[in-house]
């Protein structure tokens, strides 16, 4: 990102470096594969791996239009099994984990990538894939508040199979567990999360072993695996088949998860924990529960718990509940490292980003992001009291998202991997099919609750669009009656008094004169022995290589221009990028040095191009904004702020 009080800026496209952390696709060796293998098990599957404990159920209830007779039961396990193959295996794990930027997956390293294919030519292609971007960063922000809860209601809910006294326990065990998971968060997840692993790893193997039990039962089931009951339960349901999508859809839900957490473990050992363990143990499970339905379909309301014998239901309770945090962390933490990538980029104000972790950069803490983000959670909780009803919001923000990716692999599989484009169109445009099927079908469940998401989701947007044309708006203010820097000191005849020490300015960019500069040779009259102009840049890869942190330019004059590169994972540190000056002959000596930062103070225009809405909610933003020298790291007793009024 720009310095301090910048606009937004493009991502540059930065030298050529190898991804930090490994996490390409590349060997490992045996032992290390199978750590990051299960590693992966409890971050990257959490969402996906918890759906049995609703989703077939939801497909029978909640007027969907299906019974559970065999005819029926044998469909549905069908088109669940073709929905998980089609989508999850084949368009996110063999295809679109392809698109690796630097090793990091996600709609942000998709649209990057994109955007760097095109090479700066066609702006309206630019345009539509940046506004493609921020659609689906808005769509996971709304389905990021639903996943906690319906994760956690859904396993807790299993109490109620023990005995109907439990049932007035399910929301205030959900909201104890929920509430505590978010205070937790400031403590960081590395203790916890080394079980998370061993925990998932049990948890899809009791998954695998509970419905293989009962496939031997029935083994009949396993014709579902044909396609023809699928085509067959679609032609008989006709157009009534989107009411029963809309909760087969659940059996996918978390399937971009396993793309955009790709940065933190590698493709192999995603492909492999999900083409192992994960995907037999979800469908050994779907047909054990289908096999059940057939048999007694009375018990379609609490199917999942009914797998094992009474006496063992409350264990299974315990392990579900494990599981739906563990889903609700992984959430949790792709929030935060999302919205610092979108930081990074411009995409939101700055932040307080605290990391938790001495040795891992994934450990953060947004504060200000995990409070909304547990309001909502507890709203949702209460408002809608149950995982079933909080299914039917459940779903349109996911396949929304779903339909993005498939939009934005397309550009990246014609400008990147040179697909022809009518084979590219081709095949994301029929993995695009169930996307777009199950689209329809959440849409019907808009007036259920699918509003949710959308509301969410058009929130988040119009508040990533206001903050980026506010801030364009303001740089082009700041921009005006800026002096390139080389002319400045062209003229500049008469050197005035110089004190001694450095003083370091922030900017935006390093070629013109820092609005900070010119208030302070206004006012002060006095120079530094050394000025430093320092512009810090965002790059679109993930981490930049310390050798290639900063470039140093002599200007003459005592004056210094320093370019600082951060990838979109990494958190700014300008003290940390002047001690990396050093070796181009900047001694950067902390008592020694000043920094003076610019600071606007934003006055409302009465005809505001943001319109009078965005005018106010952009001024409000700004000002909940971190302070520069916060999120920059500059030490608060060496910092000055210059600044100025500015309508917006």
């Amino acid at each position: 990102m720009a310095a301090a009080d910048t606009s937004p800026p493009t991502p540059q496209t930065s030298p050529a470096t190898p991804a930090a952390n490994g996490s390409n696709g590349h060997s490992a060796p045996g032992g290390a594969a199978a750590g990051l293998v299960v590693g992966a098990l409890g971050v990257v599957f959490g969402d996906i791996g918890t759906s049995p404990l609703y989703a077939l159920r939801e497909t029978f209830l909640h007027g969907t239009g299906l019974t559970p007779t065999p005819e029926h039961v044998l469909g549905v396990l069908s088109t669940l099994f073709w929905a998980v193959t089609l989508t999850v295996t084949i368009k996110y794990v063999v295809l679109i984990m392809r698109a690796d930027n630097k090793g990091e997956g996600g709609v942000l390293a998709l649209a990057t990538l994109a955007t760097r294919g095109l090479n700066g030519k066609r702006r309206r292609v630019r345009h539509a894939v940046i506004v493609l971007a921020v659609i689906g960063l808005a769509l996971f922000y709304g389905d990021a508040i639903i996943t906690p809860a319906v994760s956690v209601m859904g396993a807790v809910e299993g109490l109620s199979a023990i005995t109907p006294a439990f049932t007035p326990l399910v929301i205030p065990l959900a909201l104890v567990i929920l509430v505590g998971l978010f205070f937790l968060q400031a403590r960081g997840t590395a203790d916890v999360g080394r079980l998370f692993g061993p925990v998932m790893l049990l948890w899809f193997v009791v998954l695998g072993v509970l419905g293989a039990w009962q496939i031997a039962k029935n083994p009949a089931v396993l014709y579902a695996i044909n396609p023809y009951y699928a085509v067959r339960l679609i032609s008989d349901q006709g157009l009534g088949i989107f009411w029963a999508f809309g909760s087969i859809v659940l059996a996918v839900t978390g399937a971009e998860a396993l793309y955009a957490d790709m940065g933190h473990f590698g493709r192999k050992p995603i492909r492999a924990g999900w083409l192992g363990l994960v995907m037999p143990g979800l469908l050994l499970n779907y047909f054990g529960q289908g096999a059940m339905i057939i048999e007694d379909p009375e018990i379609v309301r609490q199917v999942f718990f009914e797998l094992v014998p009474k006496d063992y239901i409350l264990a299974l309770v315990v392990l579900s509940t494990l599981a739906a945090v563990i889903a609700s962390q992984a959430v949790i933490t792709g929030v935060f490292s999302l919205t610092r990538q979108a930081i990074q980029l411009g995409y939101l104000p700055r932040m307080e980003i605290k990391h938790t972790s001495e040795t891992t950069i994934g450990q953060i803490y947004i504060p200000r992001v995990n409070w909304i983000l547990m309001g909502g959670v507890v709203a949702l909780v209460v408002g809608f009291g149950s995982s079933g009803a909080l299914a039917g919001a459940y779903g349109l923000a996911v396949t929304g998202a779903m339909l993005v990716d498939a939009a934005l692999a397309t550009v990246v599989a014609i400008l990147v991997w040179r697909w022809s484009w009518p084979l590219a169109v081709g095949v994301f445009g029929l993995l695009a099919i169930p996307d777009l099927a199950f689209f329809i079908a959440n849409a019907l469940k808009i007036p259920d609750g699918g509003w949710l998401p959308l509301v969410v989701a058009a929130f988040v947007y119009f508040t990533i669009t206001t903050w980026r044309r506010g801030r364009r708006l303001v740089a082009t203010e700041l921009s005006e009656g800026s002096l390139p820097l080389r002319q400045f000191l062209e003229r500049m005849e008469r050197v005035p008094d110089r004190v001694a020490g450095t003083a370091v300015f922030l900017t935006a960019d390093a070629t013109h004169t820092p609005a900070a500069f010119l208030h302070n040779l206004k006012h002060n009259k006095v120079l530094h022995e050394r000025i430093i102009i320092l512009q810090v840049e965002t790059m679109d890869v993930p981490r930049v290589p310390d050798a290639n942190r900063v470039e140093v330019e002599r200007l003459g004059k005592g004056f210094h221009t320093v370019v600082a590169r951060y990838g979109f994972t990494e958190q700014p540190d300008v003290p940390e990028a002047l001690r990396a000056c050093r070796p181009h002959g900047i001694a950067y000596d902390e008592m020694e040095t000043s920094f003076f930062l610019g600071r606007e103070t934003l006055v409302p225009a009465q005809r505001s191009t943001l319109g009078r809405l965005g005018r106010d909610w952009f001024i409000s933003l700004s000002h909940s904004a971190s302070a520069t020298k916060t999120f920059f790291r500059i030490p608060p007793n060496r910092a000055i702020e210059l600044g100025n009024q500015i309508q917006v």
